[in-house]
């Protein structure tokens, strides 16, 4: 399968190291519950957390939730939630991070379910967005790149489960796939 490198490594590493002082600087003096979407958030939230000042770090909870609608390359257009929080949010700032959103209802049904347990406030930290594919409108507060509606893997986001282990971002050419 060809793999085109859309983001190398090191950009994401000095993007991640941005959106982490800017989390620590709006979260600062607060404890907030940080949620990352199954499987794509793990390593994006993973790395945004070890980045925290220990004030902070001392301080915030981390969870995850499991919502996906992807089947190969195509959304399904169906969001299913099939993990659910362990940690109690009401009236915690909460912080949802995800790899990425394009459609936006991924992002929307996980957040439906968060608001159902009265946190706070909700923010939400987003790696990569495809802005032009976007149908359902979701809050986005940080936000690590705008990108194009091209199918990506690496840094958590895979393609049937593969290439989550990359430490850059990468296009998939679909016709290697179909």
């Amino acid at each position: 399968m060809n793999l085109r490198v859309l983001i190398s490594a090191d950009e994401v590493r000095r993007r991640v190291e941005q959106l982490a002082e800017e989390v620590a600087t709006d979260f600062a003096g607060q404890q907030p519950v940080v949620v990352g979407i199954l499987n794509g958030a793990a390593p994006f939230m993973l790395d945004l957390l070890r980045l925290q000042p220990e004030d902070l770090a001392q301080n915030l909870l981390y969870d995850f939730i499991d919502a996906t609608s992807y089947s190969g390359t195509e959304s399904t257009g169906t969001v299913e939630v099939s993990r659910h929080l362990t940690v109690d949010i009401r009236d915690r700032p909460v912080l949802v991070v995800d790899g990425i959103v394009d459609t936006g209802r991924t992002l929307a049904a996980v957040l439906e379910v968060l608001r159902e347990h009265q946190p706070a406030e909700i923010r939400t930290c987003l790696l990569l967005d495809k802005l032009s594919a976007r149908l359902v409108d979701v809050p986005v507060d940080y936000r690590g790149f705008e990108i194009e509606d091209l199918f990506i893997v690496g840094y958590g986001m895979d393609l049937d489960g593969r290439y989550r282990g990359l430490r850059h971002i990468a296009v998939v050419n679909e016709t290697d796939y179909l």
